[in-house]
């Protein structure tokens, strides 16, 4: 079999008990770690074509929105409104690279409070700004905020899961992400209206989800396998027996988790040079890069920081540009949902193939009227019909995502790799995606002022790409403890002769093999 299908693994481990209260409060309050990204990336979208905002900071873009003879596909075309945009995940990058570290020695909890803080002093700052250079500030520590909370909450969610829930639990981190961003849209929504200051409110709303991820996760347990990685066995026997339940065999789970656990210690220090160096973290290194280049590169987080102004593009209104938005945010809640009550039944795999051919066809389809009905020099303007068909191909589009590269993105990469080079795996991924996101962030109204429509297929291309990746190279990891992930890689038709011990006869000497 091409990809891996799905394995049948014992229940060894990998938290097989009950869906308790704790562990339900528990995964609700990690994964409200999303309404932290979820609400930066919305609220920057609308803002940007709001009055009053413009009229503050960017009064250069006012005028252009006025000028009837501007090419609609450059109005938002700005160099210090990049910079504010894509400030934050400049400093999502940096923190990324040392949130692994982070999340290792203080525990996966205490690095989703020191996010909470962080994004709390980021709102403030913003809240209170008067000039450009303290919006870029504020989004400065926003970045830094979801840097931390992005590696953290994910990890937590997926080692206090149990193991045929675990797909769904670590799920709930996209749909918060989403819910968040539907609560900076309505937030955009009521106060893109208000003159002068309704640009502060929005960006006000964002002390609720601070409030959520700080409250939270002072009151929640962290997990066992950090609780013994740092030594602290008493806490990690009373916080899986709180967990799982008084019934559950916690015994043999926690043996688990310590036989990872020591595994890992063997490897006390240099988890990046494991990764990068040893043959048999080949695989780990491929997916590491991998899932975070083609999550971005499906042009959803682009789509989701543009949409208002995509909208606006097409000739709505400021106020019905967001109202497409909030459309789109209750399309994507409906659809991770989805994904969530799925994933754990039919698969990574299948689910990633479904959400990638809609992927693929949307793109194409918004392509076509794009460049059939605004034209190559944004000079026509859409009728009405075509305006709606976009709205509603952003939605398919949106739907898309939802079922596949939106969710499964944080629950693959939290599931298969091994504890020894969890962090350091999930670290890099972090920062490629920060990186991109920037690049993107930077280009994408470069890119929709000089490509027009053809933006849309530069996406769809490279979504075929992801789709005959997953195929060949992506193995099942439905219903595997996550302690046992290593038979998945075992089992594969490519991956085995990285991770697969050699036989007894073979020669001492083993090349590297092939990058």
């Amino acid at each position: 079999m091409t990809g891996g299908g799905a394995l049948a693994v014992g229940s060894e481990g990998g938290g097989g008990g009950a869906i308790t209260f704790t562990v339900v409060m528990s995964c609700l309050t990690a994964a409200s770690g999303g309404l932290l990204l979820g609400y930066d990336i919305s609220v920057t979208g609308g803002l940007m074509q709001m009055e009053s905002f413009l009229q503050a900071f960017f009064p250069e873009i006012l005028r252009k929105t006025n000028n009837a003879q501007q090419d609609a596909y450059c109005i938002f075309r700005n160099q210090e409104l990049t910079m504010f945009v894509s400030s934050l995940y400049l400093a999502a990058i940096l923190s990324s690279l040392v949130s692994g570290h982070l999340t290792r020695t203080v525990g996966r909890r205490n690095s989703m409070l020191i996010g909470g803080f962080l994004f709390l002093a980021g709102v403030v700052l913003n809240f209170t700004a008067v000039n450009l250079s303290m919006l870029v500030i504020g989004r400065i520590l926003l970045g830094l905020a979801v840097g931390f909370t992005s590696l953290s909450a994910p990890v937590y969610l997926a080692e206090i899961a149990p193991t045929r829930w675990r797909g769904a639990f670590t799920s709930c981190f996209h749909f918060f992400f989403n819910l968040g961003m539907l609560m900076a849209d309505l937030a955009n929504y009521g106060t893109n209206t208000i003159p002068r200051w309704g640009w502060r409110l929005s960006l006000g709303v964002g002390l609720v989800p601070a409030a959520v991820i700080i409250v939270g996760a002072a009151l929640i347990p962290d997990t066992p396998n950090s609780l013994v990685l740092r030594g602290r066995l008493d806490e990690a026997r009373a916080s899986l027996r709180r967990i799982r339940g008084a019934a559950a065999d916690t015994e043999a789970e926690l043996e688990s988790i310590a036989r990872a656990v020591e595994q890992d210690r063997r490897h006390a220090s240099g988890a990046f040079r494991r990764l990068f160096c040893r043959r048999e973290y080949r695989p780990h290194l491929v997916i590491a890069v991998a899932t975070p280049v083609f999550f971005d590169l499906t042009g959803m987080i682009v789509v989701s920081i543009f949409t208002p102004l995509l909208f606006y593009t097409v000739g709505f209104t400021n106020q019905k540009a967001i109202l497409g938005s909030i459309i789109t945010d209750v399309v994507s809640l409906a659809s991770i949902a989805v994904a969530g009550l799925a994933v754990d039944r039919y698969g990574r795999r299948s689910l990633l193939m479904l959400g990638s051919a809609v992927l693929i066809l949307s793109q194409v389809a918004m392509a076509w009227v794009f460049g059939a009905r605004l034209g190559t020099d944004g000079g026509k303007s859409m009728p009405r019909g075509y305006a709606a068909a976009v709205v509603a191909l952003v939605c398919v589009y949106t739907a898309g995502f939802g079922v596949s590269w939106g969710p499964l993105k944080w629950v693959v990469t939290t599931e298969i790799f091994p504890l020894e080079v969890r962090p350091a795996a999930l670290g890099l991924g972090g920062a490629i995606s920060g990186v991109l996101v920037f690049v993107q962030s930077q280009s994408f109204l470069e890119m929709l002022c000089s490509f027009k429509y053809a933006t849309f297929l530069f996406y769809a291309g490279w979504v075929v790409v992801m789709v005959a990746s997953v195929a060949a190279f992506l193995p099942e990891t439905r219903g595997v403890p996550i302690e046992a992930m290593g038979a998945v890689w075992e089992r594969h038709w490519y991956w085995n002769r990285f991770v697969t011990p050699a036989p007894a006869s073979a020669p001492a000497k083993i090349s590297d093999g092939p990058v």
